[in-house]
């Protein structure tokens, strides 16, 4: 591929990641179900992984992990950029290797990702003694499961523009 077709491809993939964020920050945000509010921005970085597989989850996993770390406030800075690249590479190793390259393996990629983050997210708040586990843990659920909805949303999006992106060829 030259560097053409590679700015393009990734410029296609931010594209599709903006009406994403655009619906996570701006309307979801507004109008939360049971009291939380989904993810969407790990369902991008599960769906680029789960297609293009481990680089370049990775890599798309530290782009989303910086817009995600920017937009949600944490205890540690900087801990989610981290986060999301490692989970972009063990999403696109997984998708390669273990599950297919398809819905379901993005479903099963973008849960893995949703219950690490929470887990990272809880186990900090635990270490700060902001809040017990007791009370974390509902929410977490139900903000997993919520997220979870737009899984065939997201995955849909993302592989119609995968399938429009220049590819390498193999010769």
């Amino acid at each position: 591929m030259t560097t053409r077709d590679h700015i393009i491809k990734w410029l296609a993939y931010t594209l599709a990641l903006l009406p994403v964020w655009f619906l996570d920050a701006f309307l979801l945000s507004r109008f939360p179900l049971f009291g939380v509010r989904p993810m969407l921005l790990p369902l991008c970085a599960a769906a680029v992984a789960t297609l293009e597989g481990a680089t370049a989850g990775a890599g798309f996993g530290l782009a989303v992990g910086v817009l995600f770390d920017a937009l949600t406030p944490d205890l540690i800075p900087g801990s989610m950029i981290l986060l999301f690249a490692l989970l972009g590479l063990g999403c696109g190793l997984l998708a390669q290797y273990v599950l297919r390259q398809d819905l379901i393996g993005h479903l099963i990629c973008s849960a893995l990702c949703l219950c690490a983050i929470d887990a990272v997210r809880m186990a900090l708040r635990l270490a700060a003694g902001v809040a017990g586990l007791g009370a974390m843990a509902p929410v977490a659920g139900k903000e997993i499961l919520w997220s979870l909805c737009f899984v065939p949303g997201v995955y849909l999006l993302f592989r119609w523009v995968f399938r429009r992106v220049p590819k390498p060829t193999v010769l």
